[in-house]
């Protein structure tokens, strides 16, 4: 015998078990629905992407579409160079030309940043703009917050280089291969008589005038 809502029960060999109200609602975690922000590329006038993003960031504001268009950023990166033996860092962009916009695209939306001063098209096929993947986005960010700047390669592979710095210090050879991922190149220098690879980072080489 049991009580509405009673959650045991006494089985006839003595043990209990867990009885459901059938009345229970059962509890199920809802997705979220409706449209999603994503990631997109547009082309601007190169040399013009701050401007046309403050035009963009204007746009957004006075058209109170700021609920959908969020971030507007314009990717750049800190690039160390070397000229004359002399280093220094720079500012670059890392897609000179192009814009990144996240923004929930519907046809408001995309009319306020397409019809922008300055923007000339979305990214895309044909008249649809293609959203940036997941993994497209993690790259592209990841790069532009490095607090490791980059290395400016100043050099082709074949081309005759000095090594300025470290062991190989005052060795030429050529470039054999470039990994500017890495910041590195292989040079092959005579050592001995013999072409010995040696690697070495790109601010250790200048090239051999």
């Amino acid at each position: 015998m049991t009580n509405a809502g009673a959650e045991a029960e006494l089985q006839e060999d003595g043990t209990v078990s867990d009885l459901v109200d059938d009345e229970a609602p059962a509890t199920t975690e809802e997705e979220p629905t409706g449209p999603r922000a994503e990631w997109y590329v547009v082309h601007s006038y190169s040399g013009k992407e701050n401007k046309v993003k403050k035009n963009l960031e204007h746009r957004a504001e006075s058209m109170n579409m700021t609920d959908r268009i969020l971030q507007i950023v314009v990717p750049t990166e800190t690039e160390i160079e070397i000229k004359e033996g002399i280093r220094r860092e720079v500012e670059r962009q890392v897609f000179p030309g192009y814009i990144l916009i996240e923004m929930i695209m519907d046809e408001d939306s995309w009319y306020v940043v397409r019809n922008t001063p300055g923007v000339t098209s979305f990214v895309g096929m044909g008249n649809k703009p293609s959203p940036l993947s997941q993994a497209e986005v993690n790259h592209i960010m990841s790069r532009i917050e490095s607090d490791e700047p980059r290395v400016k390669v100043s050099f082709d592979v074949g081309e005759r280089v000095r090594i300025i710095e470290g062991p190989f210090a005052e060795f030429t050879g050529v470039v054999d291969t470039l990994e500017p991922e890495k910041g590195k190149a292989r040079v092959m220098v005579s050592f001995f008589n013999r072409e010995t690879p040696v690697e070495v980072d790109f601010l250790q080489l200048e090239r051999d005038t």
